[in-house]
């Protein structure tokens, strides 16, 4: 595998932001859920121009499908969770998509079909990091289809002086995530990232979920967690970490709020031209965040990634961007 990832960093130099991309090829791989503790297989598809995101529950038939967007969130806690919103017991849904969608925001990936045979993305090691690897593995295409983005024109900020997050506008995605626990082990923590330097892949993708000892029971009685252990995630015991290996960053737990921000952002269903700026929020102050934005009709509008002056909103958007302001 490893030839194949370095033909897939020479070949990205050459692409651009510029056009649309999908996959050049299906991959596949198996994992177990994190709060359900299922088994489950995992497919990557090439998919059309205009697809976006599109996942798809192949135990339930191949027409059980949910666009990843904002407006189909359904649950938020401890993780996200998409639902297609239809009525008398026929909805279905997908669970813990946003280390998913991290990597492909961070990959520049935006069209793509995801197979699965269950209810939730499967955990892998915790991070976006097993994902970017497949991705990396099946190569990126570049497709013919301008990419389009939302510019953000002005300020929205939400939550209070204990949690929060705002949105500001910039002539391109960047964020700074900050934390602060009781907890010595995590204690108060900062991550900065740019979209430009191209430091998703090396410098965020490997860092892993993390929880307390001490709220595992907890959750476990929620019927969450239920398939967590030390080889998907960070436990921070009483006296420290448990994980006998320790952290893959200095501030691995702030990279990977980071890490989460993206994923649950990318459900713009297009790349967001601007800068957050989020203390100690989770999945909920995520969406709340996109929520406001995408409902401010006055604070954003579509631009081409390829032209210097933007287009107007109702220029004949692709498909999952029509979605994504159907839901604003």
């Amino acid at each position: 595998m490893s030839s194949e990832v370095v033909d897939y960093k020479m070949e990205s130099s050459i692409l651009t932001m510029n056009f649309e991309r999908t996959l050049k090829a299906p991959i596949h791989c198996t994992g177990t859920g994190l709060h359900s503790n299922a088994k489950v297989s995992l497919t990557l598809l090439p998919a059309p121009p205009g697809t976006g995101v599109l996942f798809r529950r192949m135990d339930l038939g191949p027409e059980a499908e949910i666009q990843a967007i904002h407006g189909n969130v359904t649950d938020s806690r401890l993780c996200t969770t998409i639902g297609n919103g239809k009525s008398n017991g026929g909805g279905v849904s997908v669970s813990t998509i946003e280390h998913l969608m991290a990597a492909f925001a961070g990959c520049g990936v935006e069209n793509v079909i995801v197979e699965l045979d269950g209810a939730e993305v499967p955990i892998m090691d915790g991070s976006a990091a097993p994902f970017v690897f497949l991705i990396e593995c099946a190569g990126i295409a570049e497709q013919n289809t301008p990419r389009r983005a939302i510019q953000v024109l002005k300020e929205i900020s939400v939550g209070n002086e204990d949690r929060w997050a705002s949105i500001t506008p910039s002539d391109h995605f960047s964020l700074r995530c900050e934390i602060a626990y009781d907890n010595g082990a995590i204690g108060a923590q900062s991550y900065d990232y740019d979209s430009r330097d191209g430091s998703f892949a090396d410098e965020m993708s490997r860092a892993r979920t993390f929880c307390l000892e001490s709220d595992v029971e907890e959750m476990r009685a929620a019927g969450l967690a239920l398939g967590g252990s030390l080889d998907n995630a960070v436990v921070i015991g009483e006296h420290g970490l448990l994980n006998e290996d320790g952290l893959r960053y200095d501030t691995e737990f702030a990279r990977h709020k980071a890490l989460d921000c993206i994923g649950d952002l990318s459900l713009a269903g297009a790349p967001l031209m601007a800068h957050v700026h989020s203390f100690c929020a989770g999945h909920a102050m995520n969406h709340q965040l996109l929520g406001a934005l995408l409902d401010d009709s006055d604070a954003w509008r579509w631009i081409d990634m390829d032209a210097q002056s933007p287009n107007r909103r109702n220029a004949a958007p692709q498909v999952h961007h029509a979605a994504a302001a159907a839901s604003a």
